[in-house]
């Protein structure tokens, strides 16, 4: 899953170049402490993946209480990521994310302590607190630590350890249901896991710097220029401080926009577009399988211990889809890759629904369906899951970027949490191949709002963006009229 926007904004180019030396080494160190919460994210979403067989055993859960286990987590995130900027703005962004480590552990050990489902459940929407104050808080802590020339690809490993903490979920459900599988407690052991990175992620977060940006804005000034002088060459880090008020005063600006910029009819579309971008996103059904890909496999013939195993496939597919992602995203325009992935993830929905409807019950059958499984998680996580996050940093005017991206976000929050709910729901009570073929019509529909709707943004920056919105109204025809690249 993606789940957290690019920032950053203009800057000059006139900043001497930061040469490599020890501070690079220092802001690496940074980058990886930080991620941590990142990792934390993925696998707090994707060990559920194969617990929940053995927690319905264990706790009794019927499919619609499964639903809620999976799903109030998200509940929890789009809480989360709404309440999590304004305390990282108020607080500071390690401060933010000490305590979400903090929130992370209490979670985790109230998950693995559950006596029964309304404690689990109550203890699954306190992670989710973490998990989406997490989404919020990371990536905009590393942006604001990082040079302009390095912003991109230190911001992508948080998305990047997302993806490998679901897949880390994965393997280590494999190995503990392999080993205790007999052990009617073994969704415990994988849940606890977890505890192990939030205490690192304190105990590191202990040793590193606070936001640069976020001392300017509290005009912490001797603050700030130590910050950089542990992450920049010594040039740079001089230079860069007045960069750093430049960026101050139009994140300020950027947080002026509310509900009365709805008014203007332009802006009205472009707040339609973003959560549309958002809802469609998670429409796909991917956190369907990244949530309930062992049970989609049991559906399919697998035994739970074959699914158990095989599901790591799910996360192998996904890393690799990131990364063909992130290589093509600079290379293609955006709207192409996002119509080619619906065209794709709607014709892998309706192969996994034909395969489950008209082929006999058998490994064949089995096989075949994981390997539509599969091809839909590559195509999602190649298209559609680092897109849309980089389209919503992009389609908004700075004067209402932050709410804008923020309403998006939550409302996307909302739908992955109304999509995990009822998906066990769906397949218990309309099987495998009608839900899947119910998704293919959802992405038919994506399809055509992204036709009708969604600008082309590559190749033009968000000044020229802006401009061109204003000038047109309609965004596709600012596309045509403004020439794609």
């Amino acid at each position: 899953m993606s789940h957290g926007p690019p920032s950053g904004a203009a800057v000059s180019h006139s900043l001497p170049p930061d040469r490599p030396g020890p501070h690079s080494s220092r802001l690496g160190l940074i980058a990886v402490i930080a991620t941590f919460g990142g990792l934390l994210f993925g696998y707090d979403t994707g060990v559920i993946n194969g617990a929940l067989e053995p927690m319905k055993e264990g706790l009794g859960l019927t499919p619609f209480k499964i639903g809620v286990v999976a799903a109030i987590l998200l509940l929890g995130a789009a809480v989360g990521a709404a309440i999590g900027g304004r305390l990282s703005d108020r607080w500071g962004r390690r401060h933010n994310i000490l305590m979400l480590a903090f929130v992370f552990f209490i979670g985790t050990m109230g998950c693995v302590l559950s006596p029964n489902f309304l404690v689990l459940a109550f203890f699954r929407f306190v992670l989710g607190l973490a998990v989406g104050g997490a989404s919020a808080t990371v990536p905009v802590y590393l942006a604001e630590m990082s040079p302009l020339e390095r912003r991109g690809s230190l911001v992508t490993r948080n998305e990047v350890m997302i993806v490998f903490g679901q897949f880390a979920a994965f393997v280590i459900n494999a190995l503990i249901f392999n080993i205790w599988g007999e052990h009617q407690s073994v969704w415990r052991y994988m849940l606890v896991v977890a505890a192990l990175p939030a205490i690192a992620l304190f105990v590191g977060m202990l040793r590193m710097p606070e936001s640069p940006r976020w001392l300017v804005l509290k005009e912490r000034d001797r603050d700030a220029l130590e910050v950089l002088k542990q992450v920049r060459s010594p040039e740079r880090a001089e230079a860069e401080l007045a960069e750093v008020h430049e960026l101050a005063e139009e994140e300020k600006e950027a947080q002026q926009g509310g509900w009365k910029d709805l008014a203007v009819p332009w802006i009205r579309r472009l707040l339609i577009i973003g959560i549309g971008l958002g809802v469609v996103q998670q429409l796909t059904g991917i956190n369907s399988v990244m949530y309930y890909g062992t049970q989609i496999l049991e559906e399919a013939g697998f035994s739970n211990n074959a699914a158990v195993i095989l599901n790591i496939l799910n996360g192998v597919f996904s890393l690799s889809g990131l990364a063909v992602g992130i290589s093509l995203m600079n290379r293609v325009n955006r709207r192409t890759m996002l119509l080619g992935g619906l065209t794709g993830t709607t014709t892998a929905h309706l192969l996994i629904g034909l395969s489950s409807l008209l082929l006999a019950p058998g490994l064949f059958r089995a096989y075949m369906i994981l390997l539509f499984v599969v091809l839909f998680v590559f195509i999602m996580q190649g298209t559609l899951g680092p897109l849309v996050w980089l389209m919503l940093s992009e389609i908004f005017p700075l004067e209402m970027r932050g709410f804008g991206i923020g309403l998006a976000v939550f409302l996307l929050w909302i739908t992955n949490f109304f999509v995990g709910l009822f998906f066990p729901t769906l397949v218990a009570g309309i099987g495998i191949s009608y839900t899947f073929f119910l998704f293919a019509v959802v992405g038919a529909l994506s399809f055509l709002f992204v036709w009708t709707m969604v600008p082309e943004t590559r190749g033009r920056s968000l000044e020229e963006l802006e401009e061109q919105f204003r000038q047109y109204g309609n965004p596709i025809q600012a596309t045509v009229k403004g020439g794609a690249t």
